[in-house]
């Protein structure tokens, strides 16, 4: 199946993999949630060139993933990048790949930084739970069935 197939499947896990697979929108999310917010801080901090930092950009501004703020510097308007509701929302996502790959993917000494919960100090991790009674769950927790 084409990969942009994905983004017209009738599928809530195809839809966003289309938009989140490519390996630079990741990381890009990754460094908005980090506070980075200017053009020449992503292309700095993330060594992508200019030309696929525009398409990334665009394809999550188009998505309303992100919206563009303007400043002003030198007495010139500039714009900055900013998450919105939607882009906010990833975050979750984020935390999850990030608790998967420190896991099984990177030794704890490759680690560049920690995240910690501001008001307590305690760690962060992604988390699965009931809606109803809030049980934590696995896979083998959940029973899949049709929509009605």
């Amino acid at each position: 199946m084409p990969y942009a197939s994905f983004a017209s499947m009738p599928c809530a896990l195809g839809r966003p993999a289309a938009l989140l697979g490519e390996r630079w929108t990741l990381l890009l999310l990754r460094q908005v949630f980090l506070g980075t917010r200017r053009f020449e801080d992503f292309q700095t901090a993330m060594e992508i060139s200019r030309s696929v930092l525009t398409d990334r950009l665009n394809v999550l501004l188009q998505e309303g993933v992100l919206k563009r703020v303007p400043y002003q510097e030198d007495g010139r308007t500039r714009h900055e990048y900013r998450l919105t509701e939607k882009g906010r929302d990833l975050y979750p996502v984020l935390m999850a790949l990030r608790t998967w790959g420190e896991k099984w993917m990177a030794p704890e000494e490759e680690e560049s930084f920690h995240l910690h919960h501001r008001d307590c100090g305690g760690g962060v991790r992604a988390k699965v739970e009931c809606t109803d009674c809030g049980a934590e769950l696995t896979a083998r927790d959940v029973q899949v069935t049709a929509r009605q």
